[in-house]
């Protein structure tokens, strides 16, 4: 059965974005896929803003530490203070960075960034590394991977979250070498132990200091000989990256990861991996050259693959806010919604990530998933368990929402999220369509999946049909409180 062009290119817009925006509903009916994504390219080629939060933190409470020299030279107040401070600054990068996937024209960077962000899965404290960390993402995210690679390796975020700040010539730390073999490069079962600590030993050395700058301690150093896949010589942590780089199960490793995310984690085409992984290669690299391939290929866009991934809880969220403009009476609630539903950016659960797929579903969140259009069409109150949020980003946030949200323990009780949505551009967009049309129309715009379960007379049962207006306002709401909409 072949695909139109609308339903082809919302599926390059859930793919390589966020999902379409209303403003671009009236592009997706005639515009070629092709021509789709090179606009899209074309709009994310640009540098991207920085995300910057961390004011407060900078101008006070870090560069005091500067002055002190050290931070064991702080007071326990001072310390505690610093680490408040960091965790609010977090959770306010945490909505910058929402609100830019929602509503920046970058959608293929912010997307991209995005599965940059769980590949190199980093959970830190520190504002101002992550901040960092975040920057560098978003800015290499479309370029030249081993340029990522490097500058990710050398962020203060990563050093000290792999430990490589202890990696010393006396007692070598493996984490940041096999790490970096493991997750970020060639994948598990393709390097030996000797290799990572041989690796290990090259990475002595390398660490950061306060402003967040990668320092090399020379005399931590181990300028030994040091023997990794196959390779022998007096190597330091850029050799080593530069000996991952060339190993083309890298290029492969990297490949079938992105395409994965992106195509089908369920049907993968090996011999279409192979093809990827060698220009990928060839490319030296090259990420934009990679998804370019990928965007524009036939196959990209067979029905096996329109409508079979289930929407990440950031690619959920997003995606509703982008369709219906929301306005949060506390964006703060964007939290409460991220840790119900298992995924809080910038605390991944481990150094892989977010596994994603079917861990995305359980009895309890699917439920909750079809609950949050209604939830924030109507400030719907909800009491749910949620899933375990670390205890570090808990503390502060109970204190600070108690009063708002009613944060008991770890569980919430009766809580209600207000928001407005502005139904203007929705309206319009349907206003012309006959009764009759109606909820097909609707409904060939909201779910992408292709053997989509949805009875329209049982629906029918459930929309508001007292005018046209409000018909359009309860089938967008109830479409998105399909099952079928939890995939795209």
């Amino acid at each position: 059965m072949s695909v139109i062009n609308q339903v082809k290119n919302q599926h390059l817009l859930w793919r390589a974005g966020f999902g379409p925006s209303v403003s671009d509903l009236p592009q997706t009916y005639n515009a070629s896929p092709e021509a789709y994504y090179k606009a899209l390219a074309k709009a994310s080629a640009k540098d991207p803003v920085f995300i910057k939060v961390a004011d407060s933190v900078m101008d006070g409470l870090v560069k005091g530490i500067q002055q002190a020299g050290k931070l064991e030279n702080l007071s326990r107040d001072d310390k505690k203070d610093l680490r408040r401070k960091s965790r609010e600054e977090i959770r306010n990068l945490n909505l910058e960075w929402i609100d830019e996937m929602v509503n920046s024209d970058q959608q293929l960077r912010e997307k991209m960034s995005l599965f940059w962000h769980g590949h190199f899965a980093c959970r830190n404290l520190n504002i101002v590394f992550q901040q960092e960390l975040l920057q560098i993402i978003r800015k290499n995210a479309l370029g030249n991977f081993g340029d990522l690679l490097k500058e990710v390796s050398k962020s203060a975020a990563m050093l000290a979250f792999l430990n490589n700040q202890q990696n010393k010539k006396e007692h070598p730390n493996e984490n940041f070498a096999r790490e970096v073999m493991e997750l970020f490069t060639m994948g598990r079962g393709n390097y030996k132990e000797e290799d990572i600590k041989e690796a290990a030993r090259a990475f002595t050395g390398w660490g950061f200091n306060l402003k967040a700058e990668f320092v090399f301690r020379k005399f931590q150093h181990d300028n030994g000989v040091k023997n990794i896949l196959g390779r022998s010589g007096n190597f330091d942590g850029d050799d080593v990256l530069n000996i991952l780089l060339e190993q083309k199960q890298t290029a492969r490793y990297l490949t079938q990861k992105i395409y994965k995310y992106f195509v089908n984690e369920n049907v993968v085409d090996e011999k279409v991996i192979t093809v990827l992984a060698d220009k990928f290669y060839q490319s030296n690299y090259d990420i934009n050259d990679l998804l370019k391939n990928i965007f524009t290929s036939k196959w990209f866009y067979d029905n096996k693959n329109i409508g079979s991934k289930i929407k990440s809880p950031v690619e959920l969220l997003v995606g509703i806010r982008r369709i219906l403009p929301v306005t949060f009476e506390n964006p703060e609630a964007q939290l409460l919604l991220q840790r119900v539903l298992g995924q809080i950016l910038f605390y991944p659960p481990n150094v892989a990530g977010w596994p994603g797929g079917k861990n995305w579903i359980d009895s309890s969140t699917l439920m909750f998933r079809l609950r949050i259009p209604q939830l924030l069409a109507n400030a719907d109150e909800f009491s749910v368990k949620p899933k375990d949020m670390p205890d570090d980003m808990l503390e502060n946030y109970q204190m600070k929402q108690e009063d708002k949200l009613k944060v008991m323990g770890k569980k919430m009780q009766g809580q209600i999220v207000n928001a407005t949505i502005d139904w203007s551009g929705v309206i319009k967009q349907f206003s012309g369509v006959s009764r009759g049309n109606l909820l097909g129309e609707i409904a060939l715009t909201l779910l992408q999946s292709a053997s989509s379960s949805i009875n329209k007379n049982v629906l029918e049962k459930y929309i508001d049909n007292s005018s046209k207006e409000n018909y359009i306002k309860s089938a967008v709401v109830q479409l998105m409180c399909t099952p079928d909409y939890q995939l795209c």
